[in-house]
């Protein structure tokens, strides 16, 4: 496993922003970087579902929740689809479910806490807007970077001998 935010830390510390350690790790990818996608969505995952039905090969699905934790943003069928569509990873400011199937499949899976209950759909949600949570305002195009030490966002993309 590669400790990839400690060096991109170390190299690039004066241009990335580190998001507060309060995601949980819950795919088999436990490192994972693309271009960001963003969704702002609250207990309606109707645009996480379109979104991951699109070609994301480096990208890295980021949903704001508003932090909720009463209905799960993703499940194992998304999770799917994400991973069927190429997507590096998905955070998700919320909760998920279907952890033990999530937690086997090859895709980057970062979310704050686990809920059964299925959202409502209503095809609520904006795509590609500012998202502001856990202590940093991230932007559609940003970079995000993942691994068991956290998340890190920067502006552009980070060089690393590790890619």
């Amino acid at each position: 496993m590669l400790d990839l935010l400690p060096d991109l830390c170390d190299e690039h510390g004066d241009i990335v922003e580190i998001l507060e350690p309060i995601f949980n790790d819950y795919g088999a990818a436990h490192t994972f970087w693309g271009q960001v996608v963003t969704v702002k969505c609250k207990e309606d995952n109707s645009r996480v579902r379109e979104l991951v039905a699109t070609p994301g090969t480096g990208k890295v699905l980021v949903v704001d929740g508003g932090g909720s934790l009463r209905r799960a943003l993703m499940g194992d069928q998304l999770a799917a689809l994400a991973i069927e569509n190429g997507w590096a990873g998905v955070v998700i400011n919320g909760a998920l479910r279907d952890a033990a199937a999530i937690s086997e499949m090859a895709l980057g899976v970062k979310a704050l806490a686990i809920c059964p209950m299925k959202t409502e759909k209503h095809g609520l949600g904006e795509v590609d807007v500012p998202v502001t949570f856990a202590g940093v305002t991230i932007e559609p195009g940003d970079y995000l970077y993942a691994d068991i030490n956290g998340i890190l966002i920067a502006r552009e993309p980070l060089s690393h001998h590790s890619f």
